[in-house]
């Protein structure tokens, strides 16, 4: 409320808030009837309220604004309102469509948790776009004008700060790209070092009964890999106390547990308990895994948290750069037909990438090696990442960031549409929405710092990766090297030649009939 008061100056800062909350039931509502046909996670109740609050603010924030400069420009009534719905509500649409494609990854994944996280996932963007499409328009037109008072800010220009800071942007486009792509290259190599597993038992918090539990065992000598035992299934036939004797022999095992004779289970079963020397979740417990597999009999089963999170991270990630290139292709040919041209969607998607390795990078840093976690947290150095969480940060980081991109390259499109001079393009297109990214990127982010507030390690490790991720993207990628490149390429930017136009079933461009150069910038970067 606090940030849309800041934006709007006025009562019209209600507006988004009352779109969010009927967004946010809808899909509550949906979501009670996906349940009637398949088990939905309790996880999404959250994601579908706070991904909820933030997409369908960002989207009447565009819109909302655009009406106040249709407004200043002299349009009043339902004019004001179509003008705005003609601009702003093609980029909502692609915008939408953008989340919900990456959201897709999730609902393909041959994992139930996931599956159902995406179903939620993809219907709070859907539920967003429908609202924004057809109750704002009504509210606008009907009590736009009574309640946008008392106008403390005035809309319907470009921001001047806004202003200078892309003009300097295109000035000295060179430095920009250098500064901000060091900074996303470095964070993107740190990635390289992701580990995926369970946190191990010393990032629980520094208090309470579990973190007693484990200082206890520590303590009195046991190793903490005792936490995550691995479950061996020995069927009739095999004996259990053969099998456990082979599998106290191998490295990185403490011991083996077999059953007596009558511990047979009714399917004609035994249980054989394998206590290993590191936790499940490290790579040392997940190679411990490895070697009991490769040494139990055929026939015989092995399970376990430890055994569950190899299977699951060769289950999601093994089709994933397949699944990663149908989603960036999908994009691009969205975008391509929004932006009618071919080297713009083809930067947002690579710019979108580079930013979610990025976001990996930053969760390896703080959580996984423990720089801010345990000072911000109380909570040490995990040693790796839960498998779920970067593929969730994914799919969800993927369309959240592409909406920004969105707002900002239509904007540009249509200034070069108008003026034909990609400098104009620029500066009016991060001057009139840099302020509206800026506030849309901080809602998002006060939403997830909310969610990061969470008692659960995993749950704070994926709002932190989603909060990083926004402030990131809006900082450094949309308001730096965005301009930055756009400014660099010139006219390459708005290049559709007519095989592509005719396949996207779209029409170049009419410039004016005499294209404004690009001046040339007064000092050489």
């Amino acid at each position: 409320m606090a940030v849309l008061a800041f934006v709007f100056g006025s009562l019209l800062a209600l507006v988004p808030l009352l779109i969010a909350a009927c967004s946010i039931l809808t899909s509550f509502l949906v979501v009670y009837g996906l349940t009637t046909v398949t088990d939905v996670s309790v996880i999404v109740q959250f994601i579908v309220a706070l991904i909820g609050l933030g997409v369908a603010i960002d989207y009447s924030l565009l819109l909302v604004t655009r009406w106040r400069e249709e407004q200043a420009a002299g349009y009043e009534g339902d004019e004001a309102v179509r003008r705005a719905m003609a601009t702003a509500g093609r980029a909502i649409v692609f915008s939408g469509g953008a989340v919900a494609i990456g959201l897709v990854a999730m609902v393909v994944l041959p994992v139930p948790f996931l599956r159902s996280v995406g179903y939620g996932g993809i219907i709070i963007p859907i539920v967003s776009v429908v609202a924004v499409l057809t109750l704002l328009p009504v509210l606008l037109a009907r009590f736009g004008s009574r309640i946008d008072r008392p106008r403390l800010r005035r809309g319907g220009g470009a921001g001047r700060g806004w202003s200078a800071w892309a003009r300097g942007v295109a000035r000295f486009r060179w430095a920009a790209v250098a500064a901000s792509g060091a900074v996303l290259v470095t964070l993107a190599v740190a990635a390289l070092g992701l580990h995926l597993g369970d946190p191990e038992s010393d990032a629980l918090a520094s208090s309470g009964p579990a973190y007693e539990g484990r200082a206890a065992l520590v303590h009195s000598g046991v190793p903490t890999g005792v936490l995550t035992p691995i479950d061996v299934l020995v069927p009739r036939g095999v004996d259990p106390a053969a099998t456990a004797a082979r599998l106290t022999r191998l490295p990185g095992v403490v011991t083996a547990i077999a059953p007596d004779t009558s511990a047979w289970r009714r399917d004609g079963t035994a249980l054989v308990a394998v206590l290993p020397a590191a936790e499940g979740g490290s790579a040392a417990g997940k190679d411990t895994v490895r070697r009991v597999r490769a040494a139990v009999p055929a026939g015989v089963g092995v399970g376990g948290s430890a055994a569950v999170g190899v299977d699951f991270a060769k289950a999601v990630y093994g089709a994933f750069p397949l699944m990663l290139t149908l989603i960036a292709v999908a994009t691009f040919l969205l975008l391509a037909r929004g932006f009618r041209s071919l080297l713009l969607p083809l930067k947002a998607v690579l710019l979108n990438l580079l930013s979610l390795a990025a976001v990996l990078g930053t969760m390896v840093l703080v959580w996984q090696d423990g720089y801010g976690s345990e000072p911000i947290w109380g909570i040490a150095a995990t040693g790796s990442i839960t498998e779920f969480v970067p593929v969730m940060v994914f799919a969800f980081l993927y369309g959240l960031s592409m909406d920004y991109e969105v707002f900002i390259l239509a904007r540009m499109r249509e200034e070069y549409d108008r003026t034909g001079s990609t400098r104009t393009a620029v500066v009016e297109g991060i001057g009139r929405t840099g302020r509206l990214v800026t506030s849309a990127a901080l809602i998002l982010f006060l939403a997830f710092a909310s969610l990061a507030s969470a008692p659960i390690t995993e749950l704070k490790v994926f709002a932190t990766g989603l909060g990083l991720g926004v402030l990131l993207d809006a900082t450094v990628i949309r308001a730096l090297l965005v301009p930055a490149l756009v400014s660099l390429f010139g006219r390459w930017n708005w290049w559709l030649p007519r095989w592509a136009a005719w396949a996207l079933r779209v029409r170049p461009a009419r410039l004016p009939p005499e294209p404004v150069p690009d001046p040339v910038p007064a000092g050489r970067p």
